[in-house]
């Protein structure tokens, strides 16, 4: 790292001890419900108001950075936190680790026990998580589409995003509908300029920086040649879940479509546990993208169990921590440029479209399978989006509804 990056953020900033990044994160991962907007909120409340480890300026660039890039927003912050205040990479690989392990090692368990959970109760508890998924997935969508649709051009960009999607099924299309939606951004949403605002200089260097993003790279294209070639399971496991990772933009939600195209569609998984799992990840603190440990466990063909997680896992959150990595150095010049703008406006209006595509197709038609299934769906919904309910309540509830449903 050179000395001649150094930064405004991080100068005068005292080093904080591995293991007190450790704790802090670990809280923040056994207590941070509610998805990547809410955790932003925790993480300013702990570590920008009672710690003042960041003053509100600076955490505000690093927020603009990790929302602009694809990946877990809250991770990638958590990371870059950790980076900015431990030792360099050291610090911001404990602070991603203690906020990622505490959901993961809760979810492992029911993905490891999941073969033994049978019978009617748990068909019906199983059931009432797959319209869990309903209920999150529409309130992403809606919540989506209102601050990243919100006009004419980019509701059109996600409506052809949705036909994309639909008609060119599996990670080609949903590649093909994001890459087409940075095109139709640069053409149609030039006139919607925000300007960039404070000034974020990290001490990386350019030169490490651009060997993260080569590493990321090498990383997207490689391991799919080797899997086509080698036919290595472990190198497939570790391209899909890299692949998914990297190009989820918009929020955690978004590597639903992705991960169910990796997954589900080469029969890995079946879809039932898919979207059960996905419903059982909404009732635990901490990234939603830690989904990839429960799916890495029960994964039909090897590695799976807790060398499948732990490759899923590794795999979905790689690209992004690369990425935070990469782009510190750069983001100052790059986030005044306005084709970067608009072409990041039109990326996330496609993820919208692609998210909606998968609300109907696997997540409603796996679930809504009769009146009643729409009734409690709907009502999830509702105490998500008007009584801003916890997803944990959701879930309780609509596991029990299911049980009872079922039973009947």
């Amino acid at each position: 790292m050179s000395t001649g990056d150094s930064s405004n953020l991080s100068a005068g900033l005292t080093k904080i001890s591995v293991l007190e990044i450790c704790l802090a994160f670990l809280k923040l991962g056994l207590t941070s419900f509610g998805g990547p907007i809410a955790h932003l909120g925790y993480f300013r409340n702990e570590l920008v108001v009672r710690r003042k480890w960041i003053d509100e300026a600076g955490y505000a660039d690093l927020v603009a950075l990790c929302q602009f890039l694809p990946g877990p927003a809250s991770s990638q912050v958590a990371f870059a936190l950790g980076l900015l205040r431990g030792n360099g990479v050291v610090g911001g690989l404990a602070a991603s680790l203690a906020f990622t392990l505490p959901s993961a090692i809760v979810l492992l368990p029911f993905a490891l026990g999941s073969s033994a959970f049978t019978g009617p109760l748990a068909e019906g508890f199983l059931h009432g998580l797959k319209l869990v998924a309903v209920a999150v997935v529409a309130q992403a969508v809606w919540g989506m589409a209102k601050s990243l649709a919100p006009d004419k051009p980019r509701a059109a960009i996600a409506l052809i995003a949705v036909a994309i999607a639909v008609c060119a099924s599996g990670s080609l299309g949903q590649i093909a509908a994001i890459a087409g939606g940075s095109v139709l951004g640069l053409w149609l949403c030039r006139d919607d300029s925000t300007p960039a605002t404070g000034h974020l200089s990290v001490p990386v260097s350019r030169r490490s920086g651009a060997i993260a993003l080569v590493i990321f790279l090498g990383l997207f294209v490689i391991p799919p040649l080797l899997a086509s070639t080698t036919g290595y399971q472990t190198v497939a496991l570790f391209d899909a879940f890299y692949r998914s990772g990297a190009l989820v933009f918009g929020g955690g939600h978004v590597v639903l479509p992705l991960l169910q195209a990796e997954v589900v569609t080469p029969g890995w998984v079946s879809n039932d546990s898919f979207l059960a799992g996905y419903g059982l990840a909404q009732a635990v603190p901490g990234p939603l993208f830690t989904f990839a440990a429960y799916l890495g466990a029960v994964m039909g063909p090897e590695p799976n169990g807790f060398a499948g997680a732990a490759i899923a896992l590794v795999a979905i959150f790689l690209p992004g921590l690369l990425l935070v990595y990469g782009m510190l150095p750069f983001w100052d010049a790059m986030r005044l440029q306005p084709s970067a703008q608009a072409a990041m406006r039109g990326a996330n209006a496609a993820v919208v479209g692609i998210l909606g595509a998968a609300l109907y197709n696997p997540v409603w038609t796996s679930a809504v399978l009769a009146p009643h299934d729409f009734a409690l769906s709907l009502a999830g919904f509702l105490f998500l989006t008007i009584w801003k309910s916890p997803p944990w309540i959701v879930v309780v509830l609509l596991a029990l509804a299911g049980v009872v449903f079922h039973g009947m």
